[in-house]
């Protein structure tokens, strides 16, 4: 029997949040957010996204620890949704689910979102741009290099949703529907 455990990814601001609280709302089921606790670690040293992405690449270990915080959390729990860029690699048995979007739309969404100040403090939509796409690829050579993974392989996951024009309430009944497919095959 399958573990009720739906994990997203996806580009940055693609509504990996928004989609996890949606679903949250629908199903019932708890969250765990890696997202939050790398922002919080960030925040913890002084730094941005961006120069903490720089510290993880000097530091493996803790990246490690990170990224197996989430297989740890979901062999306790069912019923969860794992908001994580890596959650469809650390629980390979849920339900993966990737979030696209255009990168202007994402540079707009993340330079307004109030809750990125703190670790992402952008001057301008140029500069967002720059650290996004850096982030992206910084992460990607990263995980490539130490799990020999590419998260940009969609064959890696269940559902691929282009966010760039659905409202996050189209996202979550996609998301829906095909969860529940899956459940049943």
């Amino acid at each position: 029997m399958k573990k009720h455990i739906i994990t997203i990814t996806g580009d940055h601001a693609s509504g990996q949040g928004t989609l996890s609280n949606k679903l949250k709302e629908k199903l019932g089921y708890e969250v765990y957010r890696n997202g939050q606790y790398v922002r919080k670690l960030a925040q913890e040293k002084g730094m941005t996204i961006v120069e903490f992405q720089k510290y993880l690449n000097e530091h493996p270990d803790l990246d490690r620890e990170i990224e197996k915080s989430a297989t740890k959390y979901a062999e306790e729990h069912d019923n969860l949704i794992i908001d994580a860029k890596l959650g469809w690699y650390a629980v390979p048995d849920s339900f993966k689910v990737y979030l696209k979007v255009n990168i202007d739309i994402a540079v707009q969404r993340a330079y307004t979102d109030e809750n990125r100040k703190n670790t992402e403090p952008f001057e301008s939509i140029e500069q967002a741009k720059k650290a996004i796409l850096y982030r992206h690829q910084e992460e990607t050579n990263r995980w490539q290099e130490e799990y020999g993974i590419n998260r940009d392989d969609m064959e890696n996951y269940d559902l691929i949703i282009d966010t760039s024009k659905l409202s996050p309430d189209e996202v979550c009944d996609r998301a829906l529907i095909e969860y529940k497919k899956w459940l049943e095959m």
